[in-house]
């Protein structure tokens, strides 16, 4: 009999709701609800999000191996869980609580996030615990929480049709978040608004724009920066909002002097009458949104990136009012909810600080443990390199694959094959478990209740629809058991539901919330009590830190460019067709038959100079390694740039790019890379081996 089972898309962090129908405990097909942002639409990955489901790949009992020289063999839970507890009572005595780190997963549920951040606090005592918001958006939430006191989207999707202007900036909407995109493009052709696109790619929605800031990759600071010297130059700043809601502007505008959109020419390669009409235009409309992702993100300089569009939106007075405001996309399901229940080396669950002392009494009562550790642990990208200088030597990673996603990642694989012990929880054997002395089979989303929080701050339920395949569990289950067998008694809990209830109970934003409250289309944090409908608009009546803060930042050229030897610049991204590391899309018929190979966009004059034809294999190389993949001539990426998917394996783009950090959020730059090309048959022995990790560095 049919059977058909609400629940939520698993893939960007729109936070589309899905109907699976289910016969005979498989999930045949699953169709989009009516309710919620999608309005009864999905994109191709969101109609395809059934397919991985039963693939017969899945991980369905845990699987062991004594050393990494012998294959794994399947294993009971009892013996798995043993042998971690064995192993983690060794290295906590030899080693002490720093040497153990934990990589919480974006794409599981806040509850299995937030069991894995209470057992490294609160059982094991290290604040080594992070996630990959440290690749993709730390900068949001450092540079808002600077500005604004709240690193989060400030207004809610359906906002966008109420902007007269968009400025979309570091985010290819239509691919990436396509319901959010079909929004942009709706109020752009239904409602007369203005879309400004700047971004250094032609994207697809650059045909619906009004203007294309085409900016070279890594410039962002500078023309953000320039678009508001402009508007202050002009005089069309909003001072009554300035002076009644914020503090340091002008000291911003005095450092402004340097960005006349002349001088800017020469460093964006934006002409200045484009510069000009964009200022114009924002300070011109009457509600103006700014919209942007990870091209904002990414950089060295992704939190001045962010600080630079929060010091617009402030000047012109676009925050707290309906189809204004700074919305950074998320990139993965839970992205958002995984920061908020504290998977975060620096942050308690509801981002109270990790070095405040009262945090950590209330936490240290709430949670029944003395555990908890007194500073901020590492971040992702500084984990990999304790391992290598043996600080670090234990490490649980759940639901991510960082051997795909960390930059320069054949250095993260000689890590992860340089620790003493590891363990990945996962639905499949991921190029990462491969690394692996355990794996743990994970629930997938059709597998478990739990909750998924959205881009725009919506916590929502994910329901069962069918059991587990195999012996899988539910994450926050299996941490539990081992706490429990850790001698911790507090994550002895029955249902999904019983952990959301902790959440609520230590989590400021998320207080008024219930499984019952969020029936329907759930709730938008902050929600501080029971009879609270939820926040849909940020910072509508003054700042979550008082006034909003000005703060100057300045344009640094990346941390690597173009010269003689490498003289491209590499830009990596997504697809339409597969999302992050390919771990379920890639199993999806549907999404293989429509991209199922890596890619490189050439445009045609390099293509030209250097022999290249549509289609033809190359090779792409940095100072870090090299890939294959198929040349895509095409106008959309300017002469002197490369843009590459980091979705596959076999050709990983982050085997090319660098691991410099932002020095205020730590997260790598991954926009920019030096890169040269040829054609395969050019290639030698040397380079792969090189490109295969098979040489030293």
């Amino acid at each position: 009999m049919w059977r058909d089972v609400e629940t939520l898309c698993p893939f960007c962090g729109v936070g589309c709701r899905i109907v699976l129908r289910v016969y005979d405990e498989k999930v045949e097909a699953l169709y989009p609800s009516e309710e919620g942002v999608n309005e009864g639409k999905l994109c191709i990955k969101g109609w395809s999000a059934h397919e991985f489901i039963h693939h017969p790949e899945r991980l369905s009992r845990p699987l062991l191996r004594e050393d990494r020289s012998r294959e794994f063999r399947e294993v009971s839970w009892d013996e798995a869980l043993a042998v971690i507890k064995c192993r983690l009572e060794a290295v906590l005595e030899n080693n002490g609580p720093d040497a153990v780190n934990f990589l919480g997963s974006a794409k599981c549920t806040n509850e299995d996030n937030y069991a894995l951040q209470k057992f490294a606090r609160a059982v094991v005592g290290t604040s080594h615990i992070d996630h990959c918001a440290r690749l993709c958006h730390a900068s949001t939430v450092t540079g808002l929480s600077m500005s604004f006191g709240s690193g989060a989207m400030t207004n809610s999707i359906d906002d966008i049709e109420d902007a007269n202007v968009i400025l979309l900036i570091g985010s290819n909407t239509s691919e990436q978040h396509p319901l959010i995109g079909r929004r942009i493009i709706k109020t752009v052709k239904e409602k007369g608004a203005a879309l400004i696109v700047a971004d250094p790619r032609r994207i697809d929605l650059v045909e619906v724009s009004r203007l294309h800031l085409r900016h070279r990759p890594g410039t962002d600071t500078a023309l953000i920066n320039g678009i508001l010297h402009v508007i202050i130059q002009e005089g069309r700043e909003d001072r009554k909002f300035i002076e009644e809601n914020t503090k340091g502007f002008e000291a911003v505008a005095k450092s402004l002097g340097d960005y006349a959109p002349e001088h800017l020419e020469a460093i964006t390669g934006v002409p200045s009458r484009q510069i000009v009409e964009a200022a114009r235009m924002y300070a011109g409309a009457e509600k103006a949104s700014i919209i942007y992702a990870m091209g904002i993100t990414q950089h060295v300089s992704g939190t001045d990136n962010v600080v630079a569009l929060a010091n617009l939106s402030m000047a012109t007075g676009n925050v707290g009012r309906k189809g204004t405001g700074i919305n950074p996309l998320r990139g993965q399901n839970n992205v958002q909810g995984a920061c908020d229940v504290g998977v975060l080396p620096d942050f308690f669950p509801g981002y109270q600080s990790a070095e405040d002392p009262d945090v950590r009494d209330y936490f240290s009562k709430s949670w029944n443990t003395d555990r908890l550790p007194e500073k901020n642990g590492l971040t992702l990208c500084e984990m990999t390199e304790a391992i290598f200088e043996k600080r670090t030597r234990w490490m649980y990673i759940m639901g991510e694959n960082p051997t795909l996603s960390d930059p320069d990642s054949v250095h993260v694989r000689r890590a992860l094959e340089n620790i003493d012990f590891l363990v990945v929880h996962d639905i499949f054997l991921t190029e990462t478990a491969a690394f692996a002395n355990v794996v743990l089979p994970g629930a997938s989303y059709a597998e478990k209740d739990g909750t998924f929080t959205s881009t725009e701050r919506r916590v929502q339920r994910i329901r069962k629809a069918l059991e587990p395949v195999g012996e899988a569990r539910p994450e926050w289950k299996a941490i539990g058991d081992l706490a429990g067998r850790m001698g911790y008694e507090e994550m002895e809990w029955q249902s999904a539901r019983e952990v959301f209830s902790e959440i609520a109970g230590v989590t400021p934003i998320y207080r008024g919330m219930s499984y019952e409250r969020l029936e329907g289309t759930g709730i938008q944090w902050p929600c501080p009590g029971v009879n609270h409908p939820g926040t849909p608009l940020l910072h509508s009546g003054g700042f979550a830190r008082g006034k909003g803060c000005f703060i100057s930042v300045h344009y640094n050229p990346p941390p690597e460019v173009s010269d003689d030897d490498y003289p491209l610049i590499l830009m990596t991204g997504r697809s339409l067709f597969q999302f992050h590391t390919g771990t379920m899309t890639r199993r999806s018929p549907t999404l293989q038959g429509q991209l199922d190979e890596a890619y490189a966009e050439v445009n045609p004059g390099d293509a030209k100079t250097l022999g290249i034809t549509d289609g033809m294999k190359i090779a792409v190389e940095s100072r870090r390694g090299i890939i294959r993949v198929a040349a895509r001539i095409t106008e959309r990426v300017s002469p002197g740039t490369v843009f590459i998917p980091f979705h596959f394996a076999e050709a990983a783009a982050n085997i090319l790019t660098l691991r410099t950090l932002d020095p205020k959020s730590k997260i790598p730059e991954l926009k920019v890379s030096a890169v040269k090309m040829k054609r395969e048959e050019l290639t030698t022995l040397n380079e792969i081996k090189k490109s295969n990790g098979e040489m030293k560095e």
